[in-house]
């Protein structure tokens, strides 16, 4: 499955030969950021392709974040003081890989990224959605081969190349503020598209109660959460400035100032999600 996630799966992998080296008895347990994506429905996982291309080659849409997803949109539910059964979530996942996703009766029904972790939403270093017709227009216009174009994608575009500063939100959010039009250009692509995303994921739910950030930028950019909810407004979403600043601490994760549908910040725990995976699945207690 490596191609399908070149930056993640060969390091992991490398990891589970060393141990299996060191302790050979050991057992070793994957948990997968795409197995809380199976409850997908078909019209979000197909692609628009060629079926021999799905029953031969697996071609569909995976998605990826799962581990955080599903601990983050429990979560939300415990803050909100509904069960989970009862709520639409769109889930934020900010950080320096990116996705959204539509949690429905604690379910996941869509998500942004899909074949590979490339597809979707504007990450640090990776492109997120481009036409597919730039490989053709490249390959035409360049010397680059397909390989070449997509380690681009995935390791030279985002809000490194926009910026052209780094993939820190830190530090492009604070060279916009100091003016930089290409710093303030690669936060405005982010939040515009991550705007976009989530107003799309409503449609696989048909409602929203909750806008959930997490990661790394979801957990402590203001500004990025600011810009989101702010063009979501005619959903009925509301910004309180005040907790937002403070990063939903004080106010149990809330920085809509009480209003619904509701705006939380969740600090996720894979750590937790694969441990307690771990645990069930080699009898422990």
């Amino acid at each position: 499955l490596s191609p399908l996630a070149p930056l993640h799966n060969p390091p992991a992998l490398e990891g589970v030969d060393a141990v299996r080296a060191v302790w050979p008895e050991l057992a070793q347990v994957a948990v997968f950021d795409s197995a809380f994506h199976h409850t997908m429905p078909a019209r979000a996982y197909r692609y628009a392709v060629p079926p021999e291309w799905y029953t031969g080659l697996a071609v569909r849409r995976y998605g990826f974040h799962g581990t955080s997803v599903r601990y983050v949109s429990e979560r939300a539910a415990r803050l909100l003081g509904r069960p989970p059964e009862d709520l639409a979530l769109v889930v934020a996942h900010l950080g320096n890989g990116c996705s959204a996703t539509a949690v429905l009766a604690g379910r996941s029904v869509d998500t942004t990224m899909g074949l590979t972790p490339l597809e979707g939403l504007v990450m640090g270093s990776r492109s997120g959605d481009v036409d597919p017709g730039l490989f053709g227009y490249l390959a035409r216009q360049s010397s680059m081969s397909s390989e070449e174009v997509l380690d681009t994608l995935n390791t030279r575009s985002g809000l490194l190349a926009l910026s052209r500063i780094g993939n820190d939100m830190r530090e492009i959010q604070a060279a916009a503020d100091g003016g930089d039009r290409e710093a303030a250009l690669a936060v405005d692509v982010f939040v515009y598209r991550l705007a976009k995303a989530a107003a799309a994921l409503v449609v696989a739910m048909g409602r929203l109660d909750a806008l959930v950030f997490t990661g790394g930028i979801g957990e402590h950019s203001g500004p990025v959460r600011a810009g989101v909810v702010g063009s979501l407004g005619f959903l009925g979403l509301r910004l309180d400035e005040a907790a937002n600043a403070a990063d939903g601490r004080d106010t149990g994760g809330r920085i809509d100032g009480g209003a619904t549908p509701a705006a939380l910040v969740v600090a996720t725990d894979e750590e937790l999600m694969i441990a307690q995976d771990t645990i069930r699945l080699v009898g422990g207690t």
